[in-house]
């Protein structure tokens, strides 16, 4: 007989709003958010102006307003987003 998983507990830490950087603001809003939600407001924005790169689908094409947030990088890859978004929330 399998032992029932507990269900796991989310991470108190991702879920702790985080403020985000005004550069990174035009895109997520200025409202302190948890970590999770500004990953899904950035994806959808990406979504939304197409900007994920059609050969491959792990690389996004930064537009006027994501160029900064990306270091000034024209391309990043989804990892690399991860790590530089970091840097913009406090």
């Amino acid at each position: 007989m399998a032992k029932k998983k507990s269900a796991r507990k989310p991470n108190a830490a991702f879920m702790k709003p985080v403020q985000p950087s005004a550069t990174l603001a035009e895109v997520v809003g200025s409202k302190p958010i948890p970590r999770t939600e500004v990953t899904k407001k950035l994806w959808a924005y990406i979504k939304k102006n197409k900007l994920q790169d059609a050969k491959n689908k792990r690389m996004i094409n930064a537009d006027a307003t994501l160029k900064p947030v990306f270091g000034g990088k024209a391309k990043v890859n989804m990892f690399e987003m991860t790590k530089l978004v970091g840097k913009h929330l406090k």
